[in-house]
């Protein structure tokens, strides 16, 4: 579920590739691509027939579901699984379709899906911290020597380089971009674990069949039943507002920096006024302490969704949903935005 802008707040607001990577394509690819390969990997395991295997991957091939029928039967299940299965099972027929879906339940086909989306995101948000890193060190080689007034508690206090500011800012993208691969690691996992989280259809081979299709979908295997468990999808919501806050911090001192009589900064293309044609409004700057705020406060909200009462919750994960795909797009977008302003630097330091 992505953030639902006005046209012209489109661009401003929001990053239609990362929703894209979290919209209705992708994630009705990703749950038909868990179909599939734990239909597979169950044949190889003797749990479903070979036969049926290669008919459930042969009919799914080209399967589109109904979206208005799948729409509806969402509104009266809560979650699109348990339709979305019924339209598969009537298009692949005969006795392979009982077959398909042995011994998963919704929860493992959309949190599996989710990790399987959360893959580009990933690669995306490592190139866009790497590009945001490269500006900042173009600028400490352009800008780093010159004089510029430090301030504490915004009143003046010392002469120091320009680098020293920008040192700071640099050193906060560089840990996030570091933490980046081991919170990968905690959200890109397999979930296989049944109706109440015990993996019953499964019996002794339930360890096998995990780290074949874990391997079959390039995902890992936790050592946790992740129904109930949400303290990484809670971990990764504290991860993005300090992405959105780092850059929020830089926002906040490039609007102060380009003030009428600091004049710390020049930025190409500033924002016009409707009333005051003279102005150059900092927008980018602005829309960083935006975002910052936005994500800080759907922290909280989030991890009000590490509540699930016994093996599973309806309201706790649905909650998720609301929060976590915003929360992502905005910390795209502001690290789309913090490449786009430091690019637009002409000057850092005291002018003349």
């Amino acid at each position: 579920m992505a953030l639902t802008f006005l046209p012209y707040h489109a661009r401003l607001l929001g990053d239609a590739e990362i929703a894209d990577m979290l919209g209705e394509k992708a994630d009705l690819a990703a749950m038909l691509a868990f179909e599939v390969a734990l239909a597979r990997v169950e044949a190889s395991h003797g749990l479903i027939d070979a036969k049926d295997a290669a008919v459930i991957g042969t009919s799914l091939g080209q399967f589109a579901p109904d979206m208005a029928r799948l729409t509806q039967a969402t509104l009266r299940d809560g979650v699109p699984v348990p339709d979305l299965v019924a339209q598969m099972r009537e298009a692949i027929g005969g006795d392979a379709a009982s077959a398909l879906h042995f011994g998963a339940t919704t929860q493992d086909v959309i949190d599996t899906a989710l990790a399987l989306k959360l893959k580009s995101v990933f690669a995306m948000l490592q190139s866009r911290f790497e590009r945001v890193d490269s500006c900042l060190a173009d600028l400490i080689e352009r800008f780093g020597d010159r004089p510029l007034m430090a301030r504490s508690r915004m009143q003046a206090a010392i002469v120091i380089d320009v680098g020293d500011r920008l040192l700071v800012w640099r050193k906060a993208v560089v840990q996030l971009a570091a933490a980046l691969p081991a919170m990968a690691d905690r959200l890109l996992i397999l979930s296989l674990a049944g109706a109440a989280g015990t993996a019953e259809k499964f019996g002794d081979r339930i360890d096998p069949v995990r780290a074949s299709l874990a391997t079959e979908l390039g995902l890992a295997v936790p050592s946790y039943v992740p129904h109930t468990d949400r303290d990484r999808i809670a971990d990764f919501a504290s991860f993005l507002s300090r992405i959105t806050g780092a850059l929020g911090k830089m926002g906040m001192d490039i609007a102060l920096m380009a003030q009428n009589g600091v004049d710390q900064i020049e930025l190409s293309g500033g924002g016009g006024s409707s009333a005051m044609p003279h102005k150059r409004n900092p927008v980018l700057a602005e829309v960083l302490v935006t975002l910052a705020r936005y994500n800080a406060i759907q922290v909280a909200c989030l991890h009000q969704a590490l509540v699930h009462e016994q093996e599973r919750s309806g309201s706790a994960w649905t909650l998720e949903w609301l929060i976590l795909p915003q929360m992502i797009e905005a910390a795209a977008t502001a690290l789309s935005h913090a490449a786009a302003l430091l690019a637009s630097v002409e000057r850092i330091g005291e002018p003349g």
